[in-house]
């Protein structure tokens, strides 16, 4: 079992940044694939990007704008988030994978982790 925590969001304006943390508990945090999606309201939720041992992917919208950093010592993941814009807002989700099979580029679907923080808000203004 993998607990999952995530900072506060906020609010930022468009062009600015903001770092969303997600601290585990439980299992051995280096076992597992972490990813980030998002929700905006009536829409699904979709893939962010992920990192694991082997490296990261993120999804064609972010890609340039958005990093993802592991720190093992304090088992935490972060999502670094640069350049934001009106359409980034949402709620965002870390989640963790155990499927060791799947590298970061197959890991992006909602059926693929196994975990899932709380979620939180981020909203971008114009």
């Amino acid at each position: 079992q993998v607990q999952l925590v995530e900072s506060e969001g906020g609010l930022v304006q468009a062009g600015g940044s903001l770092r969303l943390s997600c601290a585990a508990s439980g299992r051995t945090f280096s076992r597992y694939l972490m990813g980030w999606f998002r929700q905006a309201p009536g829409k699904e939720r979709e893939f962010v990007g992920a990192a694991s041992w082997t490296g990261t992917s993120y999804a064609d919208s972010v890609k340039g704008r958005f990093s993802i950093d592991r720190d093992y010592a304090k088992s935490t993941v972060y999502l670094q988030m640069n350049s934001l814009k009106p359409e980034d807002t949402a709620v965002y989700y870390c989640a963790a994978s155990s499927r060791q099979s799947l590298t970061t580029y197959q890991a992006t679907g909602v059926g693929d982790y196994d975990y899932w923080g709380q979620g939180t808000q981020v909203t971008v203004s114009s």
